[in-house]
């Protein structure tokens, strides 16, 4: 089992910065993809952005240019560096472990309202 505590939502200006943080526990493999994911009020999920273990980095193409993500593999974290917010980048952000199968934080908001 794995779990997942995420920080760092809440309600920020368009235009505005929000730096997200996952921490991991439990059975963490040395190989694995963490990352984030989002989902706005009536639609479904989406991919915002992910990491392997060796480094290799996947965005949503809605974020490139404006979210960076990062990992820590020693403390088992990941960030989520959010700028140039939009108001469709409203939506609860849960952080995701994948190694065989997939482990889900329990979601942080993300307003983004003027």
């Amino acid at each position: 089992q794995v779990q997942l505590v995420e920080s760092g939502g809440g309600l920020v200006q368009p235009g505005g910065s929000l730096r997200l943080s996952c921490a991991a526990s439990g059975s963490i493999f040395s190989i694995n993809t963490m990352g984030w994911h989002r989902q706005a009020p009536g639609k479904q999920r989406e991919l915002v952005a992910t990491i392997t273990s060796g480094g290799n980095i996947n965005y949503h193409d809605s974020v490139k240019g404006r979210f960076i993500i990062s990992r820590d593999g020693a403390k088992n974290t990941v960030t989520l560096q959010m700028n140039s917010l939009k108001p469709e980048d409203t939506a609860v952000y849960y952080c995701n472990y994948h190694f065989v199968v997939d482990y889900w934080g329990k979601g942080t908001l993300v307003t983004v309202s003027s």
